[in-house]
C-alpha cells in the first residue's frame, strides 16, 4: 500500500512561524511533524510515499529528500497552488496508482497510530467469500477522533463500523483514511477539491467505514497548541 502525505497547506493560523517553514516542518518533541509520519509509516511496512506540497515546498523536499534515509521510497506532487485534499489526490494520481491507497494530514501530531492496521481496512468480499459490487463495498475507511475543544460539533456519526452523516455521539475526522482511487474519477488533475464533501456523499450512501482511534492526537493549528505540546514534553522530561 502506498501512502499521501497532505503538506500544501498555507498554515495561515500558525503564522509568522509559517512564513518560513512549511508547516509540516514545525517540530514537536525535537522532530518535524511530517517527519513522525514517514517514521511511522516505515515502521509499519509502508515505505512508498507520496507527498504533495505548494507553500515553500522545496524546503519539504530537501529535507526529507528522496526518502531513503528513513527506509522509504519518496515521491513529490508539486502544487502551484494549493487544490485542496482531494483536489491534490487527485493530482498525484499518477503517482499513487489506482490500488486503495492511505492519506494523511502533514500537521497532525499521533505518534503512536498503528500504520500496520490500516492495509485490510477495505475489503473486497463479505464473510462468505461473496464478491462485493461495486454499490455494496466501502470506498473509503477512516478514522474518527473524540472531538477536540476547536470543534465541539464534530463532523460525523459511527453506527458500529459504518460512518453516518447524522446521529449521536458525533466525532471529527482524524484526517486519517484509507481510500479507493475510484472515489476521485470525477475530479481532474489541477481541480481543487475538498474531501469533506466527497466523504459526506458516500456516507450518506452508507459507502463509508471507520473506527474511534482513542490514542494521541493532535491537530497543531496555531503556535500556542505548538508550544502546548512541547510544553508538556518538557514537563515529562523534568
Amino acid at each position: 500500500m502506498k501512502a499521501m502525505i497532505f503538506a500544501a497547506g498555507r498554515g495561515a493560523r500558525m503564522r509568522p512561524l509559517t512564513d518560513t517553514c512549511p508547516k509540516p516542518l514545525l517540530k514537536v518533541r525535537g522532530r518535524p511533524l511530517i517527519e513522525w509520519h514517514v517514521l511511522n509509516l516505515v515502521r509499519a511496512g509502508i515505505t512508498e510515499i507520496v507527498i504533495n506540497h505548494a507553500h515553500l515546498g522545496a524546503m519539504i523536499e530537501e529535507h526529507l529528500g528522496d526518502g531513503s534515509r528513513f527506509g522509504a521510497t519518496i515521491q513529490y506532487s508539486a502544487e502551484a497552488e494549493a487544490l485542496e485534499t482531494a483536489g491534490g489526490i487527485a493530482n498525484a494520481r499518477h503517482l499513487l496508482g489506482e490500488a486503495p491507497f492511505l492519506a494523511i494530514s502533514g500537521d497532525i501530531w499521533c505518534p503512536h497510530f498503528d500504520f500496520s492496521e490500516v492495509t485490510d481496512v477495505l475489503h473486497d468480499h463479505d464473510i462468505r467469500g461473496n464478491a462485493y459490487t461495486p454499490e455494496q463495498r466501502d470506498i473509503a475507511w477512516i478514522w474518527l477522533v473524540k472531538n477536540p475543544w476547536f470543534h465541539p460539533k464534530g463532523d460525523f456519526g459511527l453506527n458500529l463500523y459504518t460512518v453516518t452523516n447524522d446521529g449521536a455521539p458525533t466525532y471529527t475526522f482524524g484526517n486519517i483514511g484509507v481510500y479507493r482511487m475510484a472515489m476521485f474519477d470525477g475530479i481532474a488533475a489541477g481541480q481543487h477539491a475538498g474531501l469533506g464533501n466527497l466523504l459526506r456523499e458516500y456516507a450518506a450512501r452508507g459507502l463509508v467505514g471507520g473506527e474511534v482511534y482513542e490514542g494521541d492526537w493532535d491537530n497543531v493549528g496555531t503556535p500556542d497548541q505548538l508550544d502546548q505540546l512541547n510544553a508538556n514534553f518538557g514537563a515529562k522530561q523534568a
